[in-house]
């Protein structure tokens, strides 16, 4: 356990403060998630500050759609220390375009219900079926770029 960690607690207090359930932060810690967990005489688990931050971070990424996988990559990286530094910046980035496209895939998808909402309000508002609007067009796979010949 890092010295400058602070003072250690358990798993319930971990729990308290992350708001996550012991069952959570086991499950985690089992996956790779959690690095530098230490354990008292006893065998209990001793967490420091660190992991309060580290577990909102594996939250944050599962959430945005990163694999347990790539979690467990970067995990890895990141005990590696400094070394790694460039492989975990490249691999955010890589990971944050893919979230990019997942928010404007999301955001044509709330436009879509957006319409067919205004469709049923103008419907129950006068009582006649509106006439249907056209969904947007997605933009479908870009062709290969040709080659100078």
């Amino acid at each position: 356990m890092p010295a400058d960690g602070g003072t250690p607690f358990h798993i319930g207090e971990l729990a308290t403060r992350t708001g996550r359930t012991v069952h959570a932060i086991r499950w985690y810690e089992t996956q790779g998630l959690v690095p530098g967990v230490a354990r008292d005489e006893g065998g209990r688990r001793l967490y420091v500050e660190l992991h309060v931050g580290w577990l909102d971070l594996m939250e944050r990424l599962r959430r945005t759609g990163m694999s347990i996988a790539e979690m467990r990559e970067y995990t890895a990286l990141a005990v590696q220390g400094k070394v790694t530094l460039r492989q975990r910046r490249d691999m955010l980035a890589a990971h944050r375009e893919r979230v990019t496209q997942t928010i404007a895939e999301w955001k044509r998808a709330l436009s879509l219900v957006d319409r067919k909402i205004g469709f049923y309000d103008e419907w129950m508002a006068s009582g006649h079926r509106p006439p249907l609007v056209p969904a947007e067009k997605t933009p479908g796979p870009k062709p290969p770029k040709r080659k100078g010949r």
